[in-house]
């Protein structure tokens, strides 16, 4: 049994180290975006409040009254941008979907104005209280919105199904998100706080792990999640599912796999191409009503 030390905590989550190639995945991310945003021509930077980096693109759909996904970003809650992302949006429209690609502050921000988790996850309940008012003059369908997440996405994604949405605004029904998919998301975040390389941006602290560690909670009394995972990532990646599985249960985990081939990088481009598993279930859900 490997001592869950410093070194340990590190070997599990720096995907980067993980995966020698990264740079490629992200080289292709970038391109991707470009010509997406490109082809697309998304309404781009439209505020969903006055904090910072609250803004989000949206790519409507190529018929009215379209299902919505929001696609939450990941990158530890400390880096990359929903520019990076835009690629996402050809296979969610192709889907039918409205994609909405969003934005957030990034970990630790400034003396001035620091960032912690809690603070993102609730910028992330202010963008789906925005699309929830505002995605029909785009052609979405308020009343079928499902939010998609990587890596720290998935964990923010998650957190979303347990939102209390009339405190959040009282025009907000209760029901407003009650499907989401998590790829390769984290659900407790002690493993974190213990892990170096991220601490020093993060902050964590006690209090804010047991705020926002969802496999912590009781089962959301509405709502699915599913949740995978690359088959080709860590030990510790691969336990965030079953755990999350396992706090919650079958009927609110119905989906909980680790999907061969894949690492952490390469499921979210994975995602975009129709015929995978990914894409069916992302498709699936996206429709189920």
């Amino acid at each position: 049994m490997p001592t869950k030390d410093a070194d340990w905590h590190d070997r599990m989550y720096n995907n980067r180290a993980l995966v020698p190639d990264f740079a490629d995945h992200f080289a292709h991310w970038t391109h991707a975006s470009e010509q997406a945003r490109e082809s697309l021509k998304p309404v781009r930077d439209l505020p969903y409040g006055d904090g910072p980096n609250e803004t989000l693109d949206v790519f409507p759909a190529a018929t009215p009254h379209a299902p919505v996904v929001i696609f939450i970003h990941g990158g530890y809650w400390r880096s990359l941008d929903k520019s990076d992302h835009s690629f996402v949006a050809p296979a969610l429209n192709d889907m039918g979907a409205c994609a909405v690609v969003v934005n957030y502050a990034l970990c630790p921000g400034t003396p001035e104005q620091p960032i912690t988790i809690p603070d993102i996850a609730l910028q992330m309940a202010r963008a789906c209280a925005w699309v929830w008012r505002h995605i029909a003059e785009h052609g979405g369908d308020p009343g079928n919105i499902t939010v998609v997440g990587h890596s720290a996405g998935g964990h923010l994604a998650t957190m979303l199904l347990g939102c209390d949405w009339p405190q959040v605004g009282h025009d907000l029904p209760s029901g407003l998100l009650r499907k989401a998919l998590s790829i390769s998301g984290l659900f407790d975040l002690e493993p974190i706080r213990k892990t170096p390389f991220l601490q020093g941006d993060l902050r964590l602290t006690p209090a804010q792990v047991r705020k926002a560690s969802p496999a912590k909670w009781k089962r959301p009394t509405q709502g699915v999640l599913y949740a995978v995972a690359g088959g080709d990532e860590s030990a510790e990646f691969l336990r965030h599912i079953r755990l999350i599985h396992q706090a919650w249960g079958p009927q609110t985990v119905p989906v909980c796999e680790a999907l061969l081939g894949l690492n952490h990088f390469s499921i979210v481009t994975d995602m975009t191409r129709a015929g995978t598993r990914l894409n069916g279930l992302a498709k699936a859900l996206i429709h189920q009503r």
